[in-house]
């Protein structure tokens, strides 16, 4: 039976990204080590496609011990020489950098007392109602512009205001499915809001 379903018009055919689309984009995100593994990829997916980096997801979370900011802040030189040679992930010096030095400031944020889980969401509540009538034309916000500047003070790279856009979005912070999309109704801002 063909599949009918009015999804958003970024989607493409690929299974990946339809299974992507439909299951994961958008979904109010709390967990943290999931937070850090997003914000990670959407830094990587600058200037590429998020077919490619979700086509090097699992080679991402095995070469980045799952996403957990206590190992990966952990890596070294050697590990860094082991990274840029792993057809798995992207192999870009800056971003690879980037991840082992955002897992670093990721504890920084838990050794200061704060929950980088909960900070990063304090952003959403800015973000509600900013959604035009077609998101496609949107990539940035003054919410995801105050996340970028507050992120890159914390000492994270690779957070450019597009890229927490997109985080934003990613992880149910904003929901930008089209309105007609079969998915939007379901993750309405009322849904996705602030775990208390």
């Amino acid at each position: 039976m063909p599949d009918t379903q009015v999804r958003c018009s970024w989607v493409t055919a690929d299974p990946l990204y339809i299974a992507y689309h439909d299951t994961e984009w958008g979904v109010p995100q709390h967990d943290p080590h999931a937070l850090f593994e997003c914000l990670t990829l959407e830094g990587a997916q600058a200037g590429l496609s998020w077919l490619t980096i979700l086509r090097k997801r699992e080679g991402y979370r095995r070469a980045f011990a799952g996403f957990d900011p206590e190992i990966v802040a952990r890596f070294t030189d050697q590990d860094l020489d082991r990274l840029l040679g792993d057809p798995g992930i992207v192999r870009h010096r800056g971003k690879i950098e980037a991840t082992i030095g955002n897992a670093r400031a990721w504890l920084a944020l838990i050794e200061q007392g704060i929950d980088p889980a909960r900070w990063l969401w304090s952003f959403a509540s800015d973000a509600a109602g900013q959604r035009p009538a077609d998101a496609a034309v949107q990539s940035t916000s003054p919410a995801s512009d105050r996340m970028s500047k507050a992120l890159r003070k914390a000492g994270f790279r690779f957070v450019g205001s597009t890229t927490c856009y997109a985080f934003m979005q990613a992880t149910g912070m904003v929901n930008d499915h089209h309105p007609a999309c079969f998915r939007h109704a379901g993750l309405a801002p009322s849904a996705a809001g602030v775990q208390s």
